[in-house]
């Protein structure tokens, strides 16, 4: 059995790593920071780690207690358009990787960025209200070869 992304990361306290790493970059970009200025969830980067560890082959821990797919897809929904800021994002999570020491292996690094990538077009599908977002949605997973079907 091939090795999960999760497993080549470091596991669950690389997630960890990253999600403080990524939130600290956010906060600390000008227009990134606009997303978290009218306050975010006090666990927010744990939420955040156990989000990512499991789309990316860790344990259901986000599923089983946190929500699924449209649950945080309505988080980020009703915003309105923010290309630039979602660009940004995806620069700070590039950075972030290496704040947060993850291995330097190339693939990985690739891998997750590609993932960070499609993950947050899918979480901008919805820009006029978190209302058409559909219920049930399962949480997005991706593999070594891109997004997995559910």
């Amino acid at each position: 059995m091939a090795q999960t992304i999760f497993d080549a990361a470091g596991g669950q306290e690389a997630f960890l790593k990253l999600a403080h790493a990524w939130h600290a970059r956010c906060l600390a970009d000008a227009v990134v920071s606009h997303a978290f200025s009218h306050g975010y969830h006090p666990q927010h980067t744990e939420r955040l780690a156990a989000y990512w560890a499991e789309a990316l082959g860790g344990p259901p821990t986000y599923s089983t207690s946190l929500g699924d797919e449209t649950t945080v897809t309505r988080m980020h929904s009703g915003n309105g358009e923010h290309l630039e800021m979602d660009e940004r994002a995806q620069v700070c999570f590039a950075q972030a990787i290496d704040d947060a020491g993850l291995p330097d292996d190339p693939r990985l690094r690739s891998t997750l960025e590609a993932y960070f990538r499609w993950a947050t077009r899918r979480l901008a599908r919805y820009p006029y209200s978190p209302d058409d977002v559909p219920v049930g949605i399962p949480l997005a997973r991706w593999s070594w070869d891109g997004p997995r079907d559910h």
